[in-house]
């Protein structure tokens, strides 16, 4: 059935701005287009496409706190570490360089989620309810959520080694069902790590920039200065333990 003009030129309008890049969505910069010529995505299928992009996001890009949320795509793919928000972002810009629409979903989590990962007084200074997000795709006529991407293999398959029996989990950066076996890979369907641990749902947002816009990052003033000087190195060092299987129960 054809639709009437109006409603084409509404979901034109839609894909349209749901594939164009923002200033943290910055897939025109020299770095990501480089990348995106070195690994030939865009001559694969959609499915592989989206596939490809995804593991890249999720593995080659480790899991690791950077020093704010609101960092262009650019920036996370030269750290080469990120977490929810800022892995988030660089998927986000590499989808739609390939032309995925893609759009964020914004939440809270409880900060229980990180205990582990975040330790002594890094963990008493973080917020109670942690600012997180998902990447939702439009992929075959549907909206897939994906937010599996947030734990590298490596750090994930240390997690199940240390819990080898955990089903429902809360900690060390994740927040599942069932630690065995969580919904991780692209399959074409809905992909989760932390969903159990969301406290607050804040809606759908057209881009990460709006999203901070509207709701700010995790910290600000001094405490975001301690957390950029100090307790962010000593995170880093605890998840780099953590993945080389030094867990602490």
């Amino acid at each position: 059935m054809r639709l009437p003009t109006s409603q084409a030129e509404g979901t034109l309008a839609l894909l349209t701005e749901l594939t164009k890049a923002t200033d943290l969505l910055d897939f025109k910069s020299p770095q990501i287009q480089q990348l995106i010529l070195e690994r030939g995505w865009q001559a694969l299928p959609e499915f592989e496409r989206i596939g490809a992009i995804y593991d890249f996001v999720r593995n080659e890009i480790k899991f690791g706190y950077n020093e704010s949320d609101n960092l262009p795509a650019s920036s996370v793919l030269i750290d080469g570490i990120g977490q929810c928000n800022t892995k988030g972002t660089l998927l986000m810009a590499l989808l739609r360089a390939n032309g995925i629409p893609c759009r964020l979903h914004g939440f809270t989590i409880n900060k229980s989620l990180q205990k582990g990962a975040i330790t002594g007084w890094a963990y008493v200074l973080a917020p109670k309810s942690i600012i997180h997000s998902w990447v939702e795709i439009l992929f075959e006529g549907r909206w897939v959520n994906l937010e599996g991407f947030i734990l590298d293999e490596s750090y994930l398959i240390a997690l199940q080694q240390k819990y080898p029996t955990a089903q429902e989990f809360c900690g060390f950066g994740a927040a599942v069902a069932d630690l065995r076996d969580p919904p991780v890979r692209w399959k074409g369907t809905d992909t989760y790590i932390q969903k159990e641990g969301i406290n607050a749902d804040f809606g759908i947002f057209n881009s990460p920039d709006d999203f901070y816009r509207k709701h700010g990052t995790n910290l600000s003033g001094a405490r975001k200065w301690v957390f950029e000087t100090v307790v962010r190195a000593q995170m880093n060092r605890n998840v780099e333990r953590i993945r080389f299987s030094e867990v602490e129960s």
